[in-house]
């Protein structure tokens, strides 16, 4: 970044800003290539980032092709990527957690009101007056939106900022930063642990990690997939069982069975054949989110007193100590690294669900 630094305003004030490369889409159908960004130079306040590594997340996907476009229209040019890991490289005069050559992460967020309920309970992700999302958000500062991880650098306050312990695998540690506390949040909210039966729907990038989280909680450990074919994966990750859901008579055995169920997948299902496996005071918890709407039977939900709900992410407190408990635990993301030049073609395998399980770009290929 050795250009010259220019000048954004931020409330009259002035802001310097310096290239950065990236990789962005230019409208829904141009696919990724290569840009270049500006970002802030560092507050007293910031953390600038060297990105070493950036997880793909199913919401890249969507957000760059605009198919979020009735809930989060897309801005382009587009820079997705909110699993950021990265090294340390400018600390500002008031940072206090980091120093230069700390390994550190960023998530889905980057900043929030930091005065409403949400914000003062640590539930930054529920910000009652609109967080900033690492990409596509508003940028308050320099104006526009927020660009991502798929770049090599980002500068971000030191608020929104996570530690990495040192016993991570940083490329793999990168999804955790969105598949990992997406599925830990709620797991922790409903107590999972010892003694509960829990299902997990979907092993993809959010339900393998939801696998490791709640055999790591203690719970016996139901994986619900439509393909036989990742049974074995699925007992390795952490399930005591796996039920092929297509099949009748083996749903059918977990009638009323069940405390918890995580349902992570994104696509067109049947939400109501779940929703009766559970026992009464049950919930199922939707983390996955389908591009349509999906009927649902009330009798399910009243014949048992069960519950429906959804979760997003966590805190930047929770996701620290999600981090932290990976850190005890050696819990990581099983990845693939690919180049920023594949990144394409990891979209078109991501709609193939063609990974195990999460893709991570390697950023030093940006160079």
């Amino acid at each position: 970044m050795s250009e010259a630094a220019q000048v954004a305003r931020q409330d009259g004030a002035q802001v310097q800003t310096v290239p950065a490369k990236a990789y962005a889409a230019q409208s829904p159908t141009s696919g990724l290539a290569p840009h270049t960004i500006r970002r802030r130079a560092p507050r007293a306040q910031d953390v600038q980032i060297e990105i070493l590594y950036c997880g793909v997340c199913h919401s890249d996907l969507h957000q760059v092709r605009n198919e979020w476009k009735e809930v989060m229209p897309t801005v382009y040019p587009c820079v997705p990527g909110h699993e950021i890991v990265g090294r340390v490289v400018k600390a500002g005069s008031a940072v206090k957690k980091f120093k230069e050559g700390d390994i550190a992460a960023v998530g889905c967020m980057v900043d929030s009101c930091r005065v409403c309920a949400s914000c003062r309970a640590g539930e930054e992700e529920y910000c009652e007056n609109g967080l900033t999302l690492t990409y596509n958000g508003e940028d308050k500062i320099l104006g526009g939106v927020t660009y991502g991880g798929y770049s090599e650098s980002v500068v971000v306050d030191e608020a929104y900022v996570l530690r990495v312990p040192n016993k991570l695998d940083p490329a793999g540690a990168a999804p955790l930063l969105c598949a990992g506390i997406t599925t830990y949040s709620p797991l922790r909210h409903w107590k999972v642990g010892k003694g509960q039966k829990v299902g997990i729907v979907g092993l993809g990038g959010l339900g393998h990690m939801g696998l490791k989280f709640a055999h790591a909680f203690g719970a016996h450990v139901v994986l619900f997939t439509t393909s036989a074919n990742k049974t074995a994966d699925a007992l390795r990750l952490g399930a005591d069982e796996v039920v092929i859901s297509k099949n009748e008579a083996e749903m059918q055995k977990h009638a009323g069975s069940f405390n918890f169920i995580l349902d992570a997948v994104s696509a067109a299902h049947d939400v109501n054949a779940y929703m009766n496996l559970l026992k009464r005071d049950g919930t199922l918890t939707l983390v996955g989110a389908p591009e349509k709407p999906f009927p649902m039977t009330a009798f399910s939900l009243i014949m048992g007193r069960r519950s429906l709900a959804g979760s997003a992410i966590g805190g930047i407190r929770e996701t620290q100590e999600m981090l932290d408990f990976c850190g005890e635990h050696r819990i990581t993301s099983d990845i693939e690294r690919i180049p920023i030049q594949r990144i394409n073609e990891a979209y078109e395998r991501l709609l193939k669900s063609d990974v195990k399980y999460r893709f991570v770009i390697d950023m030093g290929s940006l160079q």
